[in-house]
């Protein structure tokens, strides 16, 4: 089994759960926060501030992060899936239980009840549809292809 099967999208997926499940977040005065609430103070972590040309400030979160590197790993899991490949079944299986995996976590876990934790989960849906229709699609071609060649 090559690397090429595994689903990209479990990237973003498992920098979540490192990043917001393993900060503990506490709050000034050194009491614990609620899960949700720890979640959300260390996705709105800004890394960076850049100054725009307007006069505002333009403030860069440890969230806006996570869903940058969820639609780049989104664009390369979609051209991923328009190879057709005995191995791009299992992709598309696999990338099914990272999304069952995500809804489950959305579900269940204080921690992923924020809005960025739902754009990865739906990015995660959308590679799952998008890989099956296009797995179809090519089928269907390969398919008129094959049929039309004898004629």
């Amino acid at each position: 089994m090559s690397l090429r099967v595994l689903p990209l999208l479990i990237i973003p997926f498992i920098l979540y759960n490192v990043v917001v499940l393993f900060s503990g977040g506490t709050a000034v005065d050194g009491t614990p926060l609620a899960a949700s609430a720890a979640a959300d103070g260390v996705l709105r972590k800004v890394l960076f501030t850049l100054p725009m040309v307007g006069g505002a400030k333009w403030h860069f979160s440890m969230g806006d992060l996570l869903i940058l590197v969820t639609m780049f790993v989104l664009f390369f899991e979609l051209i991923k899936s328009t190879y057709t490949s005995s191995s791009s079944l299992l992709d598309h299986g696999l990338s099914m239980l990272v999304f069952i995996a995500c809804l489950v976590e959305f579900l269940l876990v204080h921690q992923a009840a924020t809005s960025v934790f739902f754009f990865i989960m739906i990015a995660t849906l959308i590679d799952v549809v998008a890989g099956f229709m296009i797995g179809i699609r090519t089928a269907r071609r390969d398919l008129n292809i094959g049929g039309h060649g004898g004629d």
